[in-house]
């Protein structure tokens, strides 16, 4: 009676590929932007059916040495004023890096934050009429 060879166990990260859509890394990208902006100064003024606007770009893994797809991710927001701008903005860009790599095991070399408005106490008083 002959004996069968053992059987070879395939680690699961090289049975098979893993394809993530860009729709889906945008919506991390935006659920983090999200939790960022949130803990942000003033992020109170500004409306809550406002939500990040995000685009993302996908390139495949085998432009990196390191095997990894890189996911470059640009952002519209919308903030509170008075707020310092280039600290929120820095805060929403690590926390984008943060989860997106996390989640998707994707390097994130490039997050782009453009403030499309400022909310103030001010502009919401402005509609009334006009102000000083």
């Amino acid at each position: 009676m002959r004996a069968d060879p053992p059987a070879v166990l395939v680690p699961a990260a090289e049975r098979g590929r893993l394809r993530i859509a860009d729709r889906v890394v945008a919506k991390i990208a935006a659920q983090a932007a999200r939790e960022a902006l949130g803990e942000a100064p003033q992020a109170h003024r500004v409306p809550g059916d406002r939500v990040p606007h995000v685009s993302v770009s996908v390139r495949p893994a085998a432009v990196r040495e390191s095997g990894r797809r890189l996911a470059t991710v640009r952002l519209s927001v919308e903030l509170g004023y008075p707020v310092d701008v280039r600290s929120v903005c820095a805060a929403v860009r690590r926390r984008v890096v943060e989860k997106v790599g996390a989640l998707t095991d994707m390097d994130v070399p490039e997050v782009s934050v453009a403030v499309e408005r400022l909310h103030s106490a001010a502009m919401g008083r402005a509609e009334q009429g006009r102000t000083t």
